[in-house]
């Protein structure tokens, strides 16, 4: 049901399929780099509202609920021209309205980042956005025994299973839509899987996430994992528009800018409700995204 605010002359409803062409307008309008079909999976994942000034869609908001306690949110995007008006806030506590008690995690820019602890987000890390044309990196080799694989159908229950333990987020219902919309590779050894990543279209290119790696060895072996997964994308995709989130103590930071990926943003991780409970067998190398974490 809409709400109708007389003081401002502003109108709150959901979210629906036919906001994606205004959403990806306003994105465009700040500058961020969704395409309509990454708008169309984040809507078709998640619920959101938007914030109408008459028939115009001057703010959107989404969030995602994953399995019964966790959630995220993103895509709070408000148009230049309508800021300050309050319209960020209202459309952030009709999404926390919905979440719950749910333990929400979200990624902010400075900009917004006094809203979101104004309504009891913590700040729990960092990601560095990492972006550039690929370029083909040295050999990577793999821990012996181990080696890369393209992914089967039936590893989707297992990669169910890595993506929650690594990020503290119920991932059953992502990771299928993403395997519809990704190509994938795996870690094996011996018929057991010790990490995988996706790579998939998103925004002027392609994106890297999330991937995923055992810390068994410990985190050089880990990290060493990391590296040959992404490096078999940047070889398999030389000379494309290539983009990675990466936690910023992931130690990839110096070996993706030797690699022409320049770190170009760097925004802070934050939940409510508590803080991700990750399995500390496994490390998140990189998220899906940053709304959906």
């Amino acid at each position: 049901m809409s709400e109708f605010h007389a003081s401002s002359q502003l109108v709150y409803r959901p979210f629906t399929a036919t906001d994606v062409a205004a959403g990806h307008r306003l994105s465009s309008v700040v500058r961020w780099p969704h395409k309509p079909d990454d708008w169309r999976l984040l809507s078709r994942l998640g619920q959101g509202f938007v914030a109408l000034d008459g028939d115009e869609v001057v703010g959107t908001a989404l969030y995602w609920q994953y399995g019964e306690a966790g959630g995220s949110l993103g895509m709070v995007i408000v148009s230049p021209d309508q800021q300050g008006r309050g319209i960020g806030r209202t459309l952030m506590e009709r999404m926390l309205d919905k979440l719950g008690a749910r333990m929400t995690v979200l990624h902010a820019t400075p900009a917004g980042q006094p809203l979101y602890e104004k309504l009891g987000f913590n700040v729990v890390g960092s990601i560095d956005q990492h972006q550039g044309n690929a370029r083909r990196p040295a050999l990577m080799e793999l821990p012996p025994g181990e080696r890369l694989r393209p992914l089967s159908t039936n590893d989707p229950e297992r990669l169910i299973a890595l993506a929650s333990r690594a990020s503290g987020l119920d991932r059953g219902r992502v990771m299928p839509a993403l395997l519809e919309v990704a190509d994938g590779i795996a870690i094996e050894r011996d018929g057991e899987l010790l990490g995988f990543s996706l790579f998939r279209r998103f925004g002027r290119g392609f994106a890297i996430g999330p991937l995923v790696v055992s810390r068994e060895g410990g985190d050089a072996m880990a990290q060493q994992r990391a590296q040959a997964m992404i490096a078999h994308w940047l070889t398999l995709h030389e000379g494309r528009f290539v983009r990675i989130d990466v936690p910023s103590d992931s130690g990839l930071t110096d070996w993706l800018e030797a690699l022409e990926l320049k770190r170009v943003d760097t925004v802070v991780k934050m939940a409510r409700n508590g803080a991700p409970l990750t399995d500390a067998e496994f490390r998140q190398f990189a998220i899906i995204n940053q709304a959906m974490g």
